[in-house]
């Protein structure tokens, strides 16, 4: 029996079934900001309306607010008539209409939780998505109050020489002793959580852009100044995506500007506030000589995400936080397809694909599983996760696959119709597709309220005289918390056959629909021995076991002319042959360094496949695929595999390597594909033990024009012994120190490499006086990228829980936020030994027993020792 003392008190549960609608709306509300970093005084000013028949008084949400003043239609009001009840002000109206006007006091810099109004390098900014509003004033902070903003701003003009709020700036103007001030207005009713201002000494990058009505769109990405020329890719990425919104979904922008603002310190990514959005800096800066090839795609996957909520969850919002994937999970689906667009399809899908596993996969199999429209939640930052926003994705695009191109787009075009300035409901999105297009989508709906990854069953038995081949599909579903019992799901699955002899298809490409628990699905005119192709594109995200043996996944690897099935065989072919060294039975080497040695000749395929066909499994991956992760012994069969791989293949990786280098840097499809290609064979190359691995691998770190082949290459060394690693690591550092961004690779790859003492360097790097856990990006650079490393956080002696654990606790403190999103590894206790899981269980008791723990990391801790 586990021992679920804590020295907090349980928080109060919010449930779905518990919704209401607002009693009072708030279709307009004025603010005045006197902008201080110490003391900011915020005035408000509601017009609210009774909403529906009912005597209940008004009820704001507030949090840390210095209240100093309450008027009701312009007369002050009493402390007595009005009231606190655990941060909310209540107060009491007679009539069906009334202002009510706030007078409040915070104090920005030292607001280390980063939600709310806050202080971040010398500018002032807000981050009000999910519950943050709260912290700036009074108010209904909640998804389905829609109010129309009208923002002014009085600021030291020498200090925050530009002001930035949503909407369009009306007027400005200068104040006394040294002061200014703007107003900006926003017509378009909105959420609080979409509200958004900005003060700072910020220099923007302009352009524009030209509508499909021939509206001018006037764009700026405000930076620091020296910042300046690293925001021309962000720029780009922009109108690209704005164009692409216009031809893909019909969706033209709304205002007649847009502006970005990037920020050092931030929770999250982005923020697709109304008109302005907040970044990350990380999301925003980049050239060739700071940020690597994958730094460059996601800036622009980031840019077009936070874009695209202009429709997907700005004018069409969420009626409350369980249906946060209504906006996240269709908004992940048209990023991602927005990538896929802009350069390989194939890789574009292999990379959503890994994500998901990485991170989805496990949360659905663990005790932290919830659906992808959950059902309760204590603290609702904790689910901004995985399954909503990745399997949220997925949901949609089996939706796209269902219906097909055409039939998608009218239900798309119908949902925004029929809810435009409306707060909505996953249920709504449904519906819309449904009603658009005739399709009965009733059991697909399940995936929305079931937890767990369906596991698939495939088995395919011909009968040659017959000429008939029947595939016998089986579905289960896991028990997950609080979800014992399952329906059958309904499950898209592309499938074909391919001639066991030829190599051809036998048939064309089907959609298979399975909706039973088990399905028998015919195909006719099958002569030629076949070989099933199945979850095409991973056309659904389930775990696929179709009983393939090596032979036949190293068939597939070089002969299924579907690209993701072609890397799925070999990179199952890789794991059962890990597994089988892990297990303790005889791993055949050979058909892995075959299959590679194919997929490395063959001359027609793209070069950016080739590479992430030809890499192994993580180690994370491996263990996924086990029912007791043993981290030790999995590295060992791992590293056996890429050595093997590296000394066979010796001569077509220094082929690949020297065919790839040499090229000028260049961002393009052609270019990245040629610098990934580079890094994985020099990575094999050093795994082969090659006497002058080290030596090419610092030839190429010093000689670099861009930092995607510096960086692997210091990844390279960095896993390493050679004295050039100790090099490497310090002429990046000192290359780099007053880079932010750039020093937090440096951290992190460290914090990844697979070295025997990797845990004591960790801990050793957090003493470094570059290292805070003030800043997100840095704390998740060392701490996060090190609860990831499996072999390292998982070290027998507990060490790695230990340290992960202090500083949970340690950040709880500053920023509870970031705090729970480290906290997960801990929480995979039962997937271990009993030795590890009884010290993860251990130090998930010591953070949940500790004072004045935040509703974010007690939620985490407690599910996950339940």
């Amino acid at each position: 029996m586990l021992d679920m003392q804590s020295a907090t008190p349980p928080p109060p549960i919010i449930h779905r079934e518990d919704y209401r609608p607002p009693d009072w709306l708030v279709p307009d509300i004025a603010l005045d900001f006197r902008l201080d970093p110490g003391k900011t005084l915020v005035s408000a000013r509601l017009k609210v309306v009774r909403n529906g028949d009912h005597a209940e008084p008004l009820r704001l949400d507030g949090e840390g607010l210095k209240l100093i003043e309450v008027k009701r239609d312009g007369v002050a009001l009493e402390s007595g008539v009005w009231r606190l009840e655990d941060d909310r002000l209540v107060v009491p109206i007679d009539a069906d209409e009334a202002e009510i006007s706030t007078l409040v006091e915070i104090e920005p810099e030292k607001n280390s939780q980063l939600m709310g109004l806050y202080a971040s390098g010398g500018i002032l900014c807000t981050q009000c998505e999910a519950q943050g509003f709260r912290r700036i004033t009074f108010f209904p902070d909640r998804p389905d109050v829609l109010s129309r903003y009208s923002v002014l701003m009085e600021a030291d003009q020498a200090s925050y020489p530009v002001l930035l709020a949503n909407g369009d700036c009306i007027e400005s103007g200068e104040g006394v002793e040294g002061r200014h001030w703007a107003r900006w207005e926003d017509p378009w009713p909105k959420p609080c959580y979409l509200f958004a201002l900005v003060a700072g000494d910020l220099a923007a990058n302009r352009d524009s852009f030209v509508t499909m009505s021939g509206k001018t769109v006037d764009l700026a990405i405000w930076v620091r100044e020296a910042d300046i020329p690293k925001t021309g890719h962000a720029m780009a990425a922009l109108k690209d995506s704005m164009a692409w919104d216009e031809r893909v979904y019909g969706r033209e922008y709304d205002l007649s500007q847009f502006n970005i603002v990037a920020v050092s310190d931030f929770n999250f990514g982005a923020m697709e506030n109304k008109s302005l959005n907040i970044f990350n800096s990380r999301y925003i800066l980049a050239d060739a000589e700071t940020a690597t090839d994958m730094d460059f795609d996601a800036i622009a996957g980031v840019v077009a995400h936070e874009y695209f909520h202009n429709w997907s969850g700005n004018r069409v919002t969420c009626r409350d936080w369980f249906q946060l994937s209504l906006k996240e999970g269709f908004t992940v689906f048209r990023d991602q397809s927005f990538s896929a667009d802009q350069g390989s399809a194939a890789v574009a899908r292999i990379g959503d694909v890994r994500t998901l596993r990485a991170a989805q996969f496990p949360e659905d199999a663990g005790p932290l599983a919830h659906p992808v429209r959950p059902e309760s939640y204590i603290e609702i930052s904790n689910f901004y996760t995985a399954t909503v926003y990745n399997k949220g994705a997925e949901l949609i695009r089996m939706m796209h696959t269902i219906l097909g191109e055409e039939g998608f787009r009218k239900g798309s075009d119908l949902y925004f119709e029929r809810h435009d300035g409306e707060a909505a409901t996953c249920e709504a999105f449904v519906q819309a597709m449904e009603d658009a297009t005739g399709a009965d989508l009733a059991q697909f709906r399940l995936w929305y309220a079931q937890s767990g990854t369906p596991k698939v069953t495939a088995k395919l038995a011909h009968d040659a005289g017959a000429a008939r081949a029947v595939l016998t599909l089986e579905q289960t579903m896991p028990p997950t918390p609080g979800q014992s019992e399952k329906q059958p799901m309904a499950i898209p699955l592309k499938t074909a056959l391919l001639g066991k002899e030829s190599g051809t298809p036998l048939a064309r490409e089907r959609l298979v629909m399975l909706t039973e628990a088990r399905q028998d699905v015919v195909f006719d005119d099958v002569a030629e021995t076949p070989i099933l192709s199945i979850n095409r594109n991973f056309t659904a995200p389930v775990v696929m076991d179709a009983e393939k043996d090596p032979a036949t996944l190293a068939f597939l690897s070089a002969h299924d002319d579907d690209p993701f099935a072609r890397y799925e065989a070999m990179q199952q072919l890789m794991v059962e042959t890990i597994i089988d060294a892990v297990s303790g039975r005889a791993a055949d080497h050979a058909p892995v360094i075959e299959a590679v040695r194919k997929t490395l000749a063959d001359a027609d395929l793209d070069k950016a496949f080739v590479a992430e066909a030809v890499l192994l499994p993580s180690e994370s991956f491996v263990g996924d695929q086990m029912l007791i992760v043993d981290p030790e012994a999995i590295h060992q069969a791992r590293e056996a595999l890429r050595r093997d791989l590296g000394s066979r293949l010796e001569a077509d990786w220094r082929a690949a390597y020297a065919a790839s280098s040499g090229n000028a840097f260049e961002y393009s499809p052609a270019a990245k594909a040629l610098r990934r290609l580079r890094t994985v064979a020099l990575g094999y190359i050093a795994a082969s033990g090659a006497d002058d691995a080290a030596k090419l691998a610092f030839g190429q770190f010093e000689s670099a024009d861009n930092m995607t082949d510096r960086q692997g290459a210091l990844g390279v060394l960095a896993n390493g012994g050679a004295p050039e690693r100790v090099a490497a690591l310090d002429i990046f550092y000192n290359r780099y120190r007053d880079e932010a961004l750039v020093l937090d690779k440096w951290f992190t790859v460290q914090a990844f490499a697979t070295r025997d003492d990797t845990a004591a360097a960790v801990e050793e790097l957090a003493q470094h006086p570059d290292f805070t856990i003030e800043n997100p990006n840095r704390l998740r650079a060392l701490v996060g990228a090190f609860g990831a490393n499996q072999r390292a956080f998982h070290l027998a002696s507990g060490r790695g829980y230990a340290f992960l654990a202090d500083y949970i606790l340690k950040a709880d403190a500053i920023n509870p936020q970031t705090a729970a999103r480290l906290l997960p590894p801990l929480g995979r206790w039962r997937r271990f030994d009993e030795g590890r899981g009884t010290m993860m269980r251990a130090e998930l008791e010591r953070i949940l027993a500790a004072p004045g723990l935040s509703k974010d990391v007690y939620e985490q801790a407690s599910k996950s020792l339940a």
